[in-house]
């Protein structure tokens, strides 16, 4: 994409569109409809948010139906996750289990696991490779991209001189596929979709987001480098909310704070789409070291020093274009990272109000030389359930949902810079928090 990136619009004031239609298709359509929100949010605005939104387990229920299987695209894996004829990959969209496979044309295909016979969830393997799935319980069998091939005793069974039981002579195999999922590609990056009257994947991302994303997936094959995961005891939009947020990166974090990697005197942007919905942070690494921005910032460690400073050892890259950091949240399922040397994706698997897993997919470059990918391994320490940032996130979200259980007729506020909903040249607002909820409340209807 050619479009460079904009600052200034004002998502509040632009005109935002109406959340998209749902599809009329019965895999989109939910009992959650009908589902009474008036009293969930009853002021107006989004700077003060209700600890119900994190808690109340019927507008969980909806918010699955609304944020993940209609009228949003899902982030599902990587390309490179899945290189040859006959590989695949379980994950899941919101709760629901869904597999990539790679079919032996070279095409990507994502499909729900849940066998069109009996219901059963038939996939347990995470990844492999075969030409083929069949099902454990009666043995239907499915295509890799999702097409019932074949029914045990589809035309009965032959016994003393009769053919007994069988299919009835109108069923047609086309009919009972898997459910199969509306794909896009972009950059080495698999998205998929329930909703097949989705818009495209560009007008998704949308111009200043979809500038940022070609930033990180420029057309360069990608290198998978592994995985972390973790299950964090939180309402997950907390992680969506905790990569919008720069208020605190330099008020938790020892590490940013102390090296310089993140803080509130480094420059900085923080872009939305016209929806407010997505959002990029992006910053360039101050030089660390005191001064009034650590003043009284306990995180702050004038005296610390590190053992190995190969953890500092940070080469640019051409393809930075100025920036040695952006964080991108594409709502609702994924963030995409940029710190420093080291990227991954980050995946978002809701399981219940209250609890999500989170899913690290560290990658790198087909050219890149060893020393590089030595160098992206080592900063990834950064991150992940151990990381020496990402330890800090987990606790704070567990804490919070903890508050929002103990307390849930109070609100969350978030009126740093103001109650409006803008882009920004600095880190000192909590804008790109109150963007996602303006976006959520015309999506939830609340």
């Amino acid at each position: 994409m050619s479009t460079t990136p904009q600052t200034g619009h004002d998502p509040a004031s632009t005109g935002m569109s109406e959340p998209l239609a749902a599809s009329s298709a019965s895999e989109v359509s939910g009992t959650y409809d009908t589902y009474d929100t008036s009293d969930i949010w009853p002021a107006e605005g989004t700077s003060r948010i209700p600890f119900r939104v994190y808690t109340d387990t019927d507008l969980y229920r909806r918010e699955l139906e609304q944020c993940f299987y209609r009228g949003h695209w899902n982030y599902v894996g990587l390309e490179a996750e899945v290189p040859n004829p006959g590989d695949f990959k379980r994950t899941v969209i919101g709760e629901r289990s869904v597999i990539v496979t790679r079919d032996a044309s070279g095409d990507i295909n994502v499909v729900e696991n849940v066998c069109a016979h009996r219901g059963m969830k038939f996939c347990r393997e995470k990844r492999g490779n075969r030409t083929d799935f069949h099902c454990p319980y009666h043995q239907w069998n499915y295509d890799l991209k999702g097409n019932l091939q074949g029914v045990p005793f589809r035309r009965g069974v032959k016994q003393d001189g009769k053919v007994n039981g069988g299919m009835p002579k109108d069923f047609k195999p086309e009919d009972h596929g898997l459910t199969k999922l509306k794909v896009a590609t972009r950059g080495g990056v698999i998205f998929a979709s329930f909703d097949h009257d989705i818009e495209s994947l560009d007008d998704f991302l949308g111009p200043e987001i979809g500038a940022y994303f070609d930033r990180l997936f420029d057309g360069r094959k990608l290198k998978l480098l592994g995985y972390n995961k973790q299950r964090i005891p939180g309402n997950w939009k907390l992680m969506q909310e905790n990569i919008k947020d720069p208020y605190h990166p330099g008020l938790l974090h020892t590490w940013f704070v102390t090296f310089g990697l993140w803080r509130a005197d480094n420059k900085s942007r923080l872009v939305m789409d016209a929806h407010g919905r997505h959002a990029a942070m992006i910053s360039t690494r101050g030089q660390g070291g005191g001064g009034e921005v650590t003043s009284g910032v306990s995180s702050f460690k004038e005296t610390m020093s590190l053992n190995d400073t190969r953890f500092l050892d940070i080469v640019q890259e051409d393809w930075w274009k100025g920036p040695t950091a952006v964080l991108m949240t594409l709502f609702p399922s994924v963030i995409l990272q940029q710190q420093v040397n080291s990227v991954s994706t980050r995946h978002i698997q809701p399981r219940g109000h209250d609890s999500f897993d989170f899913v690290w997919t560290h990658f790198g470059f087909e050219d890149d030389t060893d020393e590089m990918t030595q160098r992206r391994l080592r900063q990834a320490n950064l991150f992940g359930p151990a990381g020496f940032v990402s330890a800090d996130d987990g606790e704070a979200i567990e804490c919070s949902q903890e508050g929002f259980e103990q307390k849930p007729w109070h609100r969350v506020l978030a009126e740093l810079g103001g109650t409006g909903v803008e882009n920004t040249d600095h880190m000192v607002t909590e804008t790109l928090i109150r963007g996602m909820y303006a976006y959520w409340r015309r999506v939830m209807g609340v």
